[in-house]
């Protein structure tokens, strides 16, 4: 059964992270959710389109698993929004969606590290005089099996049906 999410090409396995979450705790993504499946999303609070409705169909998705497969699988948000994003804004944000959902944050050398490490291309947000911002982010979700390695991603034309046909398959490792 083939997945709907787009192979990557080579496979990514989880870096180390050295970012914050919503609680002020240090967290690894990597060892925070070993032998889950971890769908990896960077993105900020104030975006208007693409955010919420990805972090939505992933919520929306993961409500069509068995009580098993979703325990089993979680959503890691990490801020390209950082002067912005505070840990409380954060969690704030993500309960509208989901509870159980991971927020992160840190600096931006962190932060953008991280998506490197991932092949993600950032771009640091930029205020203007006039005091609005400019943040730009890739719109890719990368998912990791929960033996650590990134063989999909899914863009922002990924729908909750392809999300939904794909978590049982990547929680068996089944590519």
């Amino acid at each position: 059964m083939s997945l709907a999410g787009r192979p990557l090409t080579p496979a990514v396995v989880a870096p180390t992270t050295h970012l914050t979450d919503t609680n002020g705790s240090p967290f690894d993504v990597r060892s925070e959710t070993a032998g889950r499946l971890t769908f990896v999303f960077f993105g900020y609070t104030h975006c208007p389109d693409v955010c919420p409705t990805t972090v939505a169909d992933i919520a929306a998705a993961l409500n069509q698993q068995t009580p098993a497969v979703r325990a089993r699988t979680t959503l890691v948000f990490v801020t390209t929004d950082p002067d912005r994003d505070s840990p409380q804004i954060i969690r704030q944000w993500l309960n509208q969606f989901d509870a159980s959902f991971i927020g992160l944050t840190g600096n931006w050398t962190d932060i953008a590290g991280y998506a490197t490490a991932l092949g993600l291309p950032t771009i640091r947000p930029e205020q203007a005089p006039d005091g609005s911002w400019t943040v730009e982010h890739v719109s890719q979700v990368t998912a990791f099996s929960p033996d650590g390695t990134a063989r999909v991603g899914y863009l922002a034309n990924a729908t909750v049906a392809n999300y939904s046909h794909d978590i049982p398959l990547l929680l068996e490792n089944r590519m």
